[in-house]
């Protein structure tokens, strides 16, 4: 809907200028307006030419610091292309099909080019202001979604408090319950509690001790090893040092919910292997399983889509995610900068 209005401006903008030089046109002798509509034409093609490019190629993809280079350079093209376009079209096309050229026989190429080589900068100008007061529009619309999307989501955790306040507490006391008769449900009960404190723990910026996930991770597993007993089958390797890195809070946790959800944990031969690597800033986390064919759910992944949106937002510039499935082997490799 927004690329059909911004299409349907420069259209009414380019019609009016159209207008405009149409309207000039009739200040010139009669015997001479057709060939300098034609003209008029042929020039008002060649700035759209010069637009364009700036409009499309170099000002969305070269116009910043990091790239002032290839800026200068790309934007030395559009006097070129003004030239090429008005030559190629008064020159060649117009002397073929109309029996009439611009400049008279035996012009030279170079009188042409120095003739024309600045008439593009007015319309290179004209491009950038109106790329940036686009590009302007674009960015406040972006923030204004931003915002309301984190406001909904303040609204949506501030919500999603008062179950997990209560069932935290109620597991304390059912812990307390459940020890006099099984130690092995009581120390159920108690990883569950502290799962569940860890996703109430709140940060300034989200992020909470490496460690800290990691125990998370290990209690996750642990309730589900008591689930399957002697059938579950999953390695859990941590190498590196895990104190004092700092992660987002429960970043890692959905791809071995997806292990779990998706893969195979009863089989000795084929179990789901989670790594997790510190060395120096870098975290490499990878988790493989088996994919169950016999599930009901025949997806073989997670949200990816949202873990991708979490990571862009959470970690810009500062991750890579690489997802495969070979085989029947479903293998998600990340690594974030922790420090």
């Amino acid at each position: 809907m927004k690329k059909h209005r911004t299409l349907l401006l420069h259209i009414a903008a380019w019609s009016l200028y159209l207008l405009y030089c149409l309207v000039g046109l009739y200040l010139e002798p009669l015997q001479k307006r057709s060939v300098m509509m034609w003209l008029q034409f042929s020039y008002i093609l060649s700035l759209m030419a010069v637009f364009y490019y700036c409009y499309l190629f170099v000002y969305p993809r070269y116009l910043n610091r990091e790239r002032i280079l290839y800026f200068l350079l790309a934007l030395g093209w559009a006097p070129a292309i003004f030239v090429a376009t008005r030559y190629l079209i008064e020159e060649n096309l117009y002397p073929a099909v109309l029996g009439f050229q611009n400049y008279t026989v035996g012009t030279s190429l170079r009188f042409i080019i120095l003739d024309n080589l600045f008439r593009a900068t007015p319309m290179m100008a004209l491009s950038a202001v109106v790329w940036s007061v686009e590009n302007v529009f674009k960015k406040e619309k972006e923030n204004k979604l931003l915002r309301l999307e984190k406001n909904q989501a303040e609204l949506a955790f501030l919500k999603s408090q008062v179950n997990p306040h209560f069932l935290y507490n109620t597991l304390n006391y059912i812990y307390a319950l459940a020890y006099p008769v099984s130690e092995q449900l009581a120390e159920a009960i108690m990883k569950l509690s502290d799962m569940m404190r860890y996703m109430l723990h709140d940060s300034p910026d989200g992020k909470v001790e490496l460690q800290k996930e990691v125990d998370y991770l290990q209690s996750f597993i642990d309730i589900f090893r008591l689930r399957f007993e002697d059938r579950f089958f999953v390695n859990f390797d941590v190498q590196g040092n895990v104190d004092g890195q700092r992660v987002a809070s429960l970043v890692l946790i959905p791809f071995v919910e997806n292990a779990f959800k998706h893969g195979v944990v009863s089989n000795p031969a084929t179990p789901v292997d989670i790594q997790l690597q510190v060395v120096g800033n870098t975290l490499s986390f990878v988790v493989r399983n088996h994919i169950n064919s016999h599930q009901k759910d025949h997806s073989t992944g997670i949200g990816l889509v949202n873990i991708k949106r979490r990571l862009a937002l959470l970690y810009p510039g500062q991750h890579h995610l690489e997802v495969q499935n070979t085989d029947g082997v479903y293998e998600a490799k990340l690594e974030l900068n922790v420090q």
